[in-house]
């Protein structure tokens, strides 16, 4: 009888840390995300989550361990495949793997939607123009944005720039979306609009890693909840365990607060 073979994640951290200056932000961080999962990373302000996040597009360098990502390797020298450090072109096509959805949006201002969301398809990957265009009108047409296509972002509510924003990496084709707390700069009211696109649509069948102080929201979509505390991951595991019986007092604690 042939044994099943361990499946390999699609990213893996090995010993992380990042430091800036004397400050340490992570401090040997483990963790492993398995094709298709969704990982929902919870904690106080200043734990490390957001540079977790960062670290694994390497819009932040490391200073020691490893990130395994689809055959790609980060590390202190910087992103390799193959034993190879990758150059700057390179690293701008790896980190395509990798749709990133803000805190702040980030849409260019002199854009308008559409310029913003088949910029890089079209600039960076050398996609057809009119494919991508027609495609962005269908993603913009799921998440009620069709009328807001030549709206330049400055006239769109926080919820509507979010849900751009979304779009422009969706349309990337990422096989992983990362999420940096997307509804921490919107007004309460508007939250649930964003929650909403990305629990049904930004990562259905993809894997995904999100940065949330939504409890709620990330025990309805994570397949696992790890919380961190001072750069540790302190307590992980799946979310009806973790968010109603965590084993350590600290989750308990933080959870309490929250909820």
């Amino acid at each position: 009888m042939q044994l099943d073979q361990p499946v390999k994640p699609l990213v893996r951290l090995s010993g992380v840390w990042k430091r800036f200056g004397k400050l340490e932000v992570l401090r040997g961080i483990d963790l492993d995300v398995n094709e298709g999962a969704t990982v929902a990373i919870i904690g106080p302000s200043g734990s490390g989550k957001s540079t977790l996040v960062r670290c694994l597009n390497h819009l932040e360098p490391i200073q020691d361990g490893a990130i395994e990502i689809d055959g790609f390797l980060i590390t202190p020298r910087g992103v390799e495949k193959s034993g190879r450090l990758l150059g700057q072109r390179e690293v701008a096509k790896f980190r395509t793997l990798l749709g990133m959805v803000f805190q702040q949006f980030n849409l260019f201002p002199h854009l308008t939607v559409l310029g913003n969301i088949i910029e890089a398809p079209t600039g960076v990957l050398g996609r057809d123009r009119a494919a991508v265009t027609e495609e962005a009108m269908d993603l913009l047409a799921k998440v009620n944005l069709a009328d807001k296509a030549n709206v330049y972002p400055a006239r769109l509510s926080g919820g509507q720039q979010q849900r751009a924003a979304i779009v422009r990496s969706l349309i990337m084709h990422p096989k992983i979306m990362l999420f940096d707390e997307p509804t921490s700069a919107l007004d309460p009211e508007l939250i649930g609009e964003v929650l909403k696109v990305i629990g049904e649509l930004a990562i259905k069948g993809r894997t995904s890693i999100i940065v949330t102080h939504e409890l709620a929201f990330a025990r309805d979509i994570a397949s696992k909840i790890v919380f961190m505390d001072a750069g540790l991951i302190v307590e992980e595991g799946p979310p009806d365990k973790l968010l109603t019986s965590p084993k350590l007092d600290r989750t308990r604690a933080f959870i309490a607060r929250i909820l």
